[in-house]
């Protein structure tokens, strides 16, 4: 029988970091928008293109606000 108080271990932070998913998709929209200038592609996929990376930037800016909340221990701020 497992103990009520039982706690399965924390998961790697490699696993638990979102910023090398965050780099990566913007890595991936940095590739497109180069693939689609090159192609002479319609503007709308040009602004797709860097509005994903525009959101992925965003992510980043959140994540690092989020991480410096947590360091100087704020309350609100989330665990990372």
């Amino acid at each position: 029988m497992v103990e009520p108080d039982w706690q399965p271990p924390p998961l790697p932070r490699r696993l638990t970091d979102p910023v090398r998913p965050v780099l990566v998709g913007m890595g991936v929209w940095v590739v497109a928008l180069v693939v689609v200038l090159l192609a002479g592609g319609s503007t709308p996929w040009v602004w797709a293109c860097v509005v994903g990376v525009g959101l992925g930037v965003v992510g980043l800016s959140v994540l690092a606000v989020q991480r410096a909340a947590a360091a100087r221990g704020s309350k609100g701020a989330q665990k990372l």
